[in-house]
């Protein structure tokens, strides 16, 4: 279902645009680039000189490299267009510094600790701060078990993604429907008054 419709006119002034691409690598690794781009639909007057409507205002990309235990074990970060040429774009060999974090083991603390503020740029580090769930859905069916019966072992692990969100609780219908045998059922609620 798409959002409602307006009630008032508007126009469209900002555009971000955000794309992450998965790539399974040869050697066992995987990269996910990522990209963030922002343009104006009007000419944009900045300190560093006048960007035309559409032009992008920032460009920027992010390359981790990851293991399949979604450790980063390389990183890249290139700033193609900038508000300030010459300074925004040199702090892209800072971001090896994510190296050696976890996706999925306090990965947006360790990117703050290590990026956020004058550490970083703003841009490039929010990139950074949704790569785990890109990274989850690159892995779910390839790397990660996510369906029932995809383990061989009748004492396989519960599916990665279980007790993660609101939809699938384990003590939620579409576990109940879907994952049966991770079901919880919670006691009856005592009605006696």
């Amino acid at each position: 279902m798409p959002l409602s419709p307006t009630t008032t006119r508007r126009a469209l002034k900002h555009t971000r645009a955000i794309t992450i691409e998965a790539y399974a690598r040869d050697d066992g690794l995987w990269d996910l680039d990522a990209r963030i781009t922002d343009s104006k639909t009007r000419d944009m007057q900045l300190a560093s000189g006048l960007r035309p409507a559409g032009s992008a205002l920032h460009d920027l990309s992010l390359r981790i490299t990851i293991d399949t235990s979604m450790t980063i074990v390389d990183a890249e970060a290139v700033s193609d267009a900038v508000p300030y040429p010459g300074f925004c774009n040199a702090i892209g060999p800072d971001y090896k510094k994510l190296v050696g974090l976890n996706l999925l083991q306090h990965f947006r603390h360790g990117v703050k600790d290590r990026m956020a503020g004058i550490k970083g740029c703003t841009h490039l580090t929010e990139l950074a701060q949704i790569l785990p769930t890109a990274a989850v859905q690159a892995f779910a069916g390839e790397v990660i078990a996510t369906r029932e019966g995809d383990q061989q072992d009748q004492q396989a692990k519960q599916p990665f993604q279980l007790d993660r969100c609101h939809a699938l609780r384990l003590d939620g219908p579409a576990v109940a429907q879907y994952y049966p045998r991770w079901a919880i059922k919670l006691p009856a609620a005592n009605s006696s008054s």
